[in-house]
């Protein structure tokens, strides 16, 4: 069962599934800031660069990045699990659905339910299109209620319906994430950070938005690719991050960062290798 902390989903813009302009509904949030930008920047050291050049998106790591979203998300590691999970979690944006938390009100469903049905028209969620672009914005489940939770359950069954939530997954989040990071000379620990936030707060332009958390973080240190410290720069971004959750009540419980990113910091671990162990809203989990 979703614990009721779980998925106070986050974005607050629409996604756009068309590559070209997702780039700029994301907008300055994902431009990296090479080190040449700034004058008299040092190069970045070599380890850090190897340290990035592969990360959060090895498939091991990936798996790790899944399971600790699911942990905060849902209240368990079987992230592969939750394909047909979807709720109303009275947060003000519709239901909230699937393995990253899609929402009915923010975008991102009607979008995956835009591709699902390109890939295999005729899909038992295909007849709510024009509902989900109705209540786009909302909270509102007018034309959905009562029979798109049932079908939503029925097509998360379906190895086309599951794909195209990876995909939108990484579209939406987690390549963008993990494109940042290693542009700002982050380990796989930085970049999973990065990822944590754009899930809960998506890539539009409002003070809780992940493009804000950043530069807040960046006017407090340097990444590593401009020549900073990367244990500095990750603290001065997690104390953005909490900043940024504290906005809005639904976010309040901070502990996906105080009991898990911050404790995975605190013992060094930049590469988030196992074992790891965290609390998220008073919950243990361990990996082996």
């Amino acid at each position: 069962m979703p614990h009721p902390h779980n998925s106070t989903s986050r974005r607050t813009t629409r996604t756009i599934r068309t590559a070209g302009l997702a780039v700029l509904a994301l907008g300055l949030a994902f431009t990296a800031v090479p080190a040449t930008a700034h004058a008299g920047a040092p190069t970045p050291p070599a380890a850090h660069l190897e340290a990035a050049a592969t990360g959060l998106d090895d498939p091991a790591k990936k798996d790790i990045a899944m399971q600790l979203v699911s942990s905060a998300e849902n209240s368990t590691l079987d992230w592969k699990g939750q394909y047909g999970y979807i709720e109303d979690i009275d947060d003000g944006r519709g239901y909230t659905a699937g393995i990253i938390g899609f929402c009915s009100g923010t975008g991102d469903m009607l979008d995956l339910v835009e591709l699902y049905t390109e890939r295999k028209p005729g899909n038992v969620l295909a007849a709510y299109l024009p509902a989900l672009r109705a209540v786009d914005g909302t909270d509102s489940h007018e034309g959905l209620d009562p029979g798109f939770t049932g079908h939503w359950a029925e097509a998360a069954s379906d190895p086309a319906f599951q794909q195209a939530q990876n995909d939108e997954r990484d579209r939406v989040y987690f390549d963008p994430a993990v494109r940042q990071g290693k542009a700002d000379g982050l380990g796989t620990l930085g970049q999973f950070a990065y990822y944590d936030a754009l899930v809960m707060h998506g890539g539009g332009n409002d003070s809780a938005s992940f493009g804000s958390i950043r530069e807040a973080a960046l006017a407090q240190a340097s990444p590593p690719s401009q020549g900073g410290d990367e244990v500095a720069y990750l603290d001065a971004f997690l104390d953005a991050r909490v900043r940024a959750m504290k906005q809005e009540e639904a976010h309040s419980d901070t502990s996906r960062v105080d009991t898990a990113q911050r404790v995975f910091l605190r013992n060094g671990n930049l590469d988030l290798d196992p074992p790891l162990d965290w609390q998220v809203y008073g919950d243990s989990f361990h990996i082996g």
